[in-house]
């Protein structure tokens, strides 16, 4: 894979190695890398890329982040490219729906594969006794590359052949063991569809990688997300044993610490801007990355503010940022010929972030819902 670094600003002088790193400090290098410090001029693939990968289990979510991210973005520039199969929409970083760069697809999914293995062991290791994973792997493969399926029409074909085996683990099976891809019209926005599945091998016409480099993986994950620690590693990736690949790095990369006495590891010329880096707000999609990258949160979410995000199911609330920290939540509805634009803070803004909000807020509802009339409400804020 191709080293990647985010444009921003120069790393900063004070930010020596060996030096701690305090919280807005990481939050402003965060920031910097996950081009949410300013707008950039970027092809939607190279946007993509620069993120590694944007986490996509809500089909949309990656047009909001994309737009929040690039200066002058469409919705056909990326939807044109997933169309194109410049970029994929399948099972990755986390074992969870991620939109990835075909080439980056391809060098990737078989570093996570042990964190697929460990899915399919955990959610259906009673359904596996005595069953032949690469049988069953080998025939899903012949299904979906017959033609496209659902998961529940791909469970019925399993079920035809192996009638006495568990539909959903034979599905199971097929979806970690075969690197399965969604096709459009799923994830294309003003179309959408059913989820439906074939190889990457016969969707791209390309292998995946023989020798992947978990190394790059990691350098990729750094110049996307860090200064960050080992176990930020894991928590994005959800493949264990990251230190030793870290250790092997080392000789290449800086060594920092946070507030906590805490190991973060960086490059050496990635972007650690001055903390006082202004901050314009940003509105951010549910299950952005910038939220679910590290095991320590607090360089963008208040621990207090985690508390108020979480739902039951796991479903996080689409997002915005005052001054570089997530600072409540937001929604879009329709009143019949009306978009209006819900902010709910969690906390008071000030008259200046107030004006900001509501300015980039008409910008996202001309972006989401163009053709309609435009409102946006800001709520009271507890307390």
């Amino acid at each position: 894979m191709e080293m990647l670094r985010s444009p921003g600003p120069a790393p900063s002088p004070t930010a020596e190695a060996g030096g701690v790193l305090g919280r807005r400090a990481l939050n402003r290098a965060l920031l910097a890398r996950q081009l949410l410090l300013a707008r950039q001029t970027l092809p939607a693939v190279r946007a993509v890329e620069r993120l590694v990968a944007m986490q996509a289990q809500a089909p949309l979510a990656p047009y909001v982040g994309l737009w929040t991210r690039l200066a002058g973005f469409r919705t056909d520039e990326l939807a044109d490219r997933i169309d194109g199969r410049d970029l994929v929409r399948s099972t990755l970083i986390r074992g969870t729906i991620h939109l990835v760069s075909a080439a980056d697809f391809l060098e990737s999914r078989p570093l996570v594969q042990p964190v697929l293995d460990r899915a399919l062991r955990t959610g259906y290791g009673r359904h596996l006794a005595g069953l032949d994973l690469e049988e069953v792997a080998a025939l899903g493969r012949s299904l979906v590359e017959e033609r496209p399926r659902t998961f529940a029409d791909l469970g019925a074909a399993l079920g035809e052949v192996l009638p006495d085996r568990d539909p959903g683990a034979l599905t199971a099976v097929v979806r970690t063991q075969v690197p399965l891809v969604q096709l459009p019209p799923r994830g294309i926005w003003g179309r959408g569809g059913q989820a439906v599945h074939t190889s990457a091998e016969a969707w791209l016409g390309r292998s995946l990688s023989s020798d992947p480099s978990p190394e790059d993986l990691a350098l990729r994950y750094l110049a996307a997300y860090g200064p960050a620690s080992v176990k930020d590693l894991q928590t994005w990736s959800g493949v264990t044993r990251q230190r030793q690949v870290i250790d092997r790095l080392r000789p290449r990369l800086l060594s920092f610490r946070d507030e906590n006495g805490t190991e973060l590891l960086d490059l050496p010329d990635a972007p650690r801007p001055d903390p006082e880096t202004p901050a314009p707000p940003r509105f951010l999609p549910e299950y952005d990355n910038l939220l679910r990258s590290h095991a320590d949160r607090t360089r963008v979410l208040s621990d207090d503010h985690r508390g108020r995000l979480a739902t039951p199911n796991d479903s996080p609330r689409p997002t915005f940022l005052i001054d570089g920290f997530v600072h409540g939540t937001w929604r879009i509805t329709r009143e019949r010929d009306r978009a209006v634009l819900t902010v709910e803070p969690y906390a008071p803004l000030s008259a200046r972030d107030r004006t900001a909000l509501l300015e980039e807020g008409a910008r996202l509802l001309a972006f989401a819902a163009d053709g309609a009339d435009h409102d946006v409400r800001i709520g009271d804020s507890p307390g």
